[in-house]
């Protein structure tokens, strides 16, 4: 396996630890800032899921690759949004039980496990096409960490169980890369899959955190995060 997508991975992995030890160090966060990075990834996200990652996955797979990212798509709405009803991008301010913090942990797992296939797979087509999804994917690393290691510390854990939860999402999205490599049904269909979830963080997920907020701010983060997918592309694509 090369070594560059498993690099990849340790820095998108390192993100979610990053935006955890924002939370469990009592350092002070802007919300703002938060909601700006937010929209931002969505844009960005929704623009390498529909202008990469769905074309490319088609074109390789036809209506079986199509199917695959409906699939990403529900599994992910599963894990995250019928077995954790709770769980949103952002930090936790309402007391929750743990096992909704639990079952928010197991959907992310799920979710990030898929952030290493979409990595590898990427890589797998062409370094350009896996530098676009890493960067898709690392903007929506810190506030998925400090999602839920705040949502634990809600549920009461200590903040050595906060930041070691967040480190757990790191630890799938490098599994992912190394599970993609030697599965090859995984590695067929895995940008596919990776389409529909990657779609269904950035729409289902992102959008709904700050499309009710008043004001201009948002909306120009997201379309300018479609606009920063244009400029990556081409700056990466030869």
């Amino acid at each position: 396996m090369s070594p560059t997508p498993f690099l990849y991975a340790l820095v998108a992995a390192a993100a979610n630890v990053l935006g955890a030890a924002a939370v469990t160090s009592r350092a002070r966060w802007s919300m703002h800032a938060l909601d700006t990075m937010v929209a931002l990834s969505a844009g960005f996200m929704i623009a390498v899921s529909m202008g990469e990652l769905l074309p490319e996955s088609i074109e390789r797979g036809g209506r079986i690759a199509a199917l695959a990212a409906l699939a990403g798509y529900l599994l992910v709405h599963l894990t995250q949004h019928t077995f954790a009803r709770h769980f949103h991008f952002g930090e936790e301010t309402h007391e929750v039980t743990a096992s909704v913090s639990a079952s928010a942990l197991v959907g992310l797992l799920l979710h990030t496990f898929f952030d290493g296939v979409a990595i590898a797979s990427g890589f797998e087509v062409s370094p350009s096409l896996g530098f676009l999804v890493f960067m898709a994917i690392l903007l929506h690393k810190l506030p998925e960490g400090l999602a839920i290691s705040s949502l634990f510390l809600a549920a009461g854990a200590t903040r050595r169980v906060a930041l070691g939860a967040a480190a757990a999402l790191g630890v799938a999205t490098v599994v992912g890369v190394l599970v993609t490599e030697y599965l090859t049904g995984l590695r067929a269909m895995g940008l596919a899959v990776s389409a529909g979830v990657t779609l269904y963080v950035a729409a289902s997920n992102l959008v709904p955190e700050f499309q009710s907020k008043l004001g201009w701010r948002m909306p120009i983060s997201f379309f300018a995060g479609c606009g920063l997918y244009f400029a990556v592309r081409m700056v990466a694509v030869p």
